[in-house]
């Protein structure tokens, strides 16, 4: 089996999590506002230009949060794309928190067929392909390939929780979220609620520790691609909700619709 593309994603998100660490670690982040007011930092800036420069080699189109400018007409020739954010959850990131990832997918005619999702504060590593499934690795990541990794990785998804369990953002909690929430205590009764940052909160569903994760608020294709391929590796769903199939990527608005992803494996 052919892990090339799997491990230059893992290499440059490894290489990505040791930059954003050594910021993380000193005193001022350089943030600035973006143009929707949410906070860009020195880390980001540093995270893309390492995962871009690593990924070249591919060949293969990069689709970035912050190389967002390209438009849809280029894009819409590209049938494999790389779609990157480098750091997901730069609010959690700012917090210190430690609950922010890197993510890098690979998308194929609007699929997303592998993925790296890499949480460097905290020793989380979650990797997927569609031939092999997804996996987790916890702790310091010295393996540098998917091979010598996955013996040592556990396989997703595992046992889900007796007690239904929803994983919600730390963040963002709208409205109709707490509508959904409210409708499955109705059903189910008593929940589990978790609240996470991030894309580990598609994590966890794909992990077995939680059932569902509703996002009934504003993301970007960037913020979920590649936490989308953990979970479909591990045989759960991401469901967009105005169409009800699963999330299509490389569209011509780069803004999600709603989404929930279940556990459907449990």
């Amino acid at each position: 089996m052919d892990f090339s593309k799997l491990n230059l994603a893992l290499s440059a998100a490894l290489k990505a999590g040791e930059a954003i660490m050594k910021v993380y670690e000193e005193d001022d982040f350089q943030i600035e506002s973006k143009a929707d007011n949410s906070p860009l930092t020195k880390a980001d800036r540093l995270a893309h230009d390492i995962i871009a420069s690593l990924l070249q080699p591919s060949n293969i189109p990069i689709l970035s949060e912050e190389g967002k400018e390209i438009d849809f007409q280029t894009r819409s020739s590209w049938d494999t794309l790389w779609i990157v954010d480098p750091i997901d959850g730069t609010k959690e990131f700012i917090k210190k928190n430690g609950e922010f990832t890197v993510n890098i997918a690979l998308v194929r005619s609007g699929k997303p067929i592998m993925g790296i999702v890499y949480a460097p504060a905290i020793d989380e590593l979650y990797f997927a392909d569609e031939n092999i499934g997804a996996y987790f690795f916890s702790g310091s990541v010295e393996k540098t390939s998917v091979q010598e990794l996955i013996p040592i990785s556990k396989k997703l998804p595992g046992k889900l929780p007796e007690k239904t369990t929803v994983v919600a953002s730390r963040s963002h909690l709208s409205p109709e979220t707490k509508a959904f929430i409210h409708d499955l205590e109705t059903r189910d009764g008593e929940l589990n609620l978790i609240s996470k940052g991030s894309s580990l909160k598609i994590c966890m569903v794909a992990k077995g520790e939680a059932h569902y994760y509703p996002r009934f608020a504003p993301t970007m294709e960037w913020d979920t691609a590649a936490g989308h391929a953990i979970a479909s590796g591990a045989g759960c769903k991401l469901i967009d909700w105005e169409t009800q199939e699963e999330m299509k990527y490389n569209r011509d608005q780069l803004l999600n619709n709603w989404f929930l992803v279940s556990n459907v494996a449990g």
